[in-house]
């Protein structure tokens, strides 16, 4: 493939596509891929949904971009849908995930600031991934996205996931924390799922400490886990949550929602964005969050996940070189034995686009939208994959 003057952020396998349908993929010599994670977690309806690429054509012939200087009634519609939803006060329109957890950040900030504390710090996890903003590369768990760019942001604390005994430690010896930021299942970091005595713990400390709970749901947002955010699985309440990736379907749209006390930290002046909240990636939001509701999505993504993970558990139960399945919903994770980055690769020639995170665990992020066979299919080729691949029959014509 001729290279391009793009700069080399990316280790790009060599496959160009042009379009897309549903769960699959074209290339520009005519093969077709399922793609079993949706661009990682962001076209939770498909590629090219009808719904929403109508949506964004009629909002492009009646207004593209409208500064945040002015109301807009699309965006208010969006954050009363996601307010809604969400049981949350307020919102903040963001491009990205980075940029909504940025918010959050921002937002635990001037909320210590408001209680008399000069220095504020937050307690994030090992293994985390917030994005790769300064900020958020700093909150993030995992050394390969913070090398380099030394001098890192101050004011994070970092504890291992679901121990509570180590955030309650924390919180004896700091009294400069405000907040809590964590992701209930963590998708770069390997699928690790959050228990639920762990977040309600983390919750009544929250309550007890005066500490803001902020969840970033910008993977597991959106109906992916079979509760519109994953939190409602919990049955507890954030102070601030953020999403992105599934709210606009493949068009750049992310949010930051507060409730309470939270709610109340940004006024004019305190932060902004120049395209967060544009009429077209509201316009796009909206028809994602109507076609959820109209074919019940959520409760199908639980459906199908339970369809996947059962077949994936017939087959490995008993595979030493599977060490893990877990997930909830369309977030489902296989953890291999050891690092297996030539799944994807392998994958690839079977007409299949893989994702492996955290060098060995496939992280499966398919279409809400799929159907009961195109669940089917996805398991049983991954369960094939795996199988050829720790069978050591990579000689094997493929």
């Amino acid at each position: 493939m001729a290279e391009q003057p793009l700069m080399n952020t990316y280790g790009r396998l060599s496959i160009a596509f042009e379009h897309a349908e549903g769960c699959w993929l074209y290339d520009t010599n005519g093969n077709k891929y399922f793609d079993t994670f949706t661009g990682i977690a962001v076209c939770g309806l498909g590629h090219t949904h009808p719904a929403v690429t109508q949506a964004i054509k009629d909002q492009s012939g009646r207004l593209v971009h409208c500064s945040n200087l002015y109301h807009s009634p699309i965006q208010s519609a969006l954050a009363n849908e996601l307010c809604d939803i969400s049981g949350m006060d307020n919102v903040f329109f963001t491009n990205s995930g980075a940029e909504s957890n940025e918010a959050a950040i921002k937002i635990a900030r001037l909320y210590g600031h408001k209680n008399g504390i000069a220095t504020p710090s937050i307690i994030v996890m090992e293994n985390a991934f917030h994005g790769r903003t300064m900020a958020t590369l700093t909150a993030s768990g995992n050394r390969k996205v913070q090398a380099g760019f030394e001098p890192l942001v101050s004011g994070f604390i970092r504890v291992p996931f679901n121990d509570i005994q180590a955030v309650e430690n924390v919180a004896k010896s700091n009294p400069n924390v405000v907040a809590v930021m964590l992701e209930p299942i963590q998708g770069e970091g390997g699928l690790s799922v959050a228990n639920a005595q762990y977040m309600s713990a983390l919750r009544e400390i929250c309550n007890a400490r005066n500490w803001l709970l902020m969840l970033d749901e910008v993977q597991t947002g959106n109906g992916r886990t079979g509760t519109y955010f994953a939190y409602s699985d919990y049955g507890i309440q954030p102070d601030v949550v953020t999403t992105a990736k599934g709210l606009g379907n493949g068009f750049p749209i992310g949010a930051c929602l507060a409730k309470g006390a939270a709610a109340e930290v940004f006024t004019p002046g305190t932060h902004g964005s120049t395209f967060g909240g544009n009429p077209l990636g509201c316009a796009a939001a909206l028809a994602v969050i109507k076609q959820i509701k109209q074919d019940n999505l959520i409760q199908r993504a639980q459906a199908l996940g339970n369809k996947i993970t059962t077949i994936l558990k017939e087959n490995f139960d008993n595979a030493d070189y599977v060490t893990s399945i877990r997930g909830k919903g369309l977030m489902i994770g296989i953890e291999m034995s050891a690092p297996c980055p030539e799944l994807v690769p392998l994958a690839k020639a079977a007409g299949l686009l893989l994702n492996v995170t955290s060098e060995k665990v496939i992280r499966l992020l398919p279409a809400l939208t799929m159907t009961d066979q195109e669940a089917e299919f996805l398991a049983e080729s991954v369960v094939k994959i795996i199988k050829l691949y720790a069978a050591d029959e990579r000689q094997a014509p493929r």
